[in-house]
């Protein structure tokens, strides 16, 4: 799934109590932590890939695949939450748009590319989804967001 709606999503379900926009931020984190990274130091060292689209595994470095994997687990993510619910309880809600955007890529990642590593470090276990490119993936994944906001409003639930 792409990073933008990971976000809308956890704001949609998770942003409508006590710090509303901090879910849309833990829902982009898992993307953010690794292609983010990757992202920002291709742009500080000025590189320019010359073609558009999907790069291969071989092009994507070894700490952006380790990052991700540490980022895209459901144990990675509980063991952060956990740890902030001791400190400050009422954040952990909106933490929890952090596994609900890995249960999203879950099925949304094929196992051709970043298949979603949700039991690591303890499982190698990968689940092969439907791409997040397929168009009716896509589809309904637009038609998701619309309506959960389109609910929130509604319902008087600021989002």
């Amino acid at each position: 799934m792409d990073t933008l709606s990971h976000a809308l999503y956890g704001k949609g379900f998770f942003g409508y109590r006590k710090y509303r926009w901090t879910s849309f931020l833990f829902g982009a984190l898992p993307d953010l932590a690794s292609f983010g990274i990757y992202f920002l130091v291709q742009l500080l060292s000025n590189f320019r890939r010359p073609k558009y689209g999907r790069p291969s595994m071989e092009e994507i470095p070894i700490w952006v695949v380790e990052l991700y994997n540490i980022s895209h687990s459901l144990i990675t993510a509980f063991i952060f939450i956990a740890i902030v619910y001791f400190i400050k309880k009422d954040l952990t809600w909106p933490m929890l748009a952090w596994p609900a955007h890995i249960i999203v890529d879950l099925f949304t990642h094929s196992i051709e590319f970043f298949p979603t590593p949700i039991f690591w470090p303890l499982s190698n276990y990968r689940f092969d989804g439907i791409p997040w490119s397929n168009r009716y993936v896509f589809t309904t994944n637009i038609i998701l967001i619309i309506l959960i906001f389109l609910y929130r409003r509604m319902s008087n639930t600021k989002p």
